[in-house]
């Protein structure tokens, strides 16, 4: 049964409190959650204002979707919030 596990790294350019930034954060864990069904979460950075790092995990039993899904979720996470870069990522298979 593999695990997957997308980490990424972003960037909030402008914000100016852990207010504002939760603001922006938590609609895009809801909404990956609702498009993708994954378990997403802010997992570090959680102090900084203007960085983020969120986690998407999925289980499934083929490890070659997993792979697909979560970098279709990437894609979607650039692609819908183009002003949150992405400065880094990684995906891993457990």
């Amino acid at each position: 049964m593999p695990i997957g596990l997308l980490t990424i790294h972003l960037q909030l350019p402008g914000v100016k409190s852990l207010k504002e930034k939760r603001s922006l954060i938590r609609p895009v864990l809801a909404r990956l959650h609702k498009e993708f069904n994954v378990s997403a979460a802010e997992m570090d950075r959680l102090d900084a204002w203007q960085e983020s790092i969120i986690a998407c995990s999925l289980v499934s039993n083929d490890s070659g979707y997993t792979q697909k899904a979560l970098q279709k979720v990437l894609e979607f996470t650039e692609r819908n919030w183009p002003e949150l870069p992405v400065l880094a990522y990684r995906i891993e298979i457990i």
